[in-house]
């Protein structure tokens, strides 16, 4: 396993950008999926986008075109690149991680960054 730490929530605009990155502990170079999550009051943790070790992604229709996953190997990192952002898009943003041979259906998951959009 690795842990991994979320950065980068704030207070934005309607149409404005944020950057989130999820630092790891280790290596993610192997690891089969990073994912970024997001969880707004009241509804359940939602997936939003995941990068794949063999360079593909996946984003929800929500932010699909707005949002962009990235990994930077080098830096153990994953960044999120959120722009025109929506009021929609306030939620606590989880940074994931999960591989085939872990055996684990949920993965790891960092504590969270809020993310919060109003005017």
């Amino acid at each position: 396993q690795v842990q991994l730490v979320e950065s980068g929530g704030g207070l934005v605009q309607p149409g404005g950008s944020l950057r989130l990155s999820c630092a790891a502990s280790r290596s993610i170079f192997s690891i089969y999926a990073m994912a970024w999550y997001r969880q707004a009051p009241g509804k359940q943790r939602e997936f939003v986008a995941v990068s794949t070790s063999d360079g593909t992604t996946n984003y929800a229709d929500s932010v699909e075109g707005r949002f962009t996953i990235s990994r930077d190997n080098a830096k153990n990192m994953v960044n999120f690149q959120m722009n025109n952002l929506k009021p929609e898009d306030t939620a606590v943003y989880y940074c994931n991680a999960n591989d085939t041979t872990w055996n684990s259906p949920w993965g790891i998951w960092g504590q969270g960054t809020q993310v919060t959009v109003s005017s």
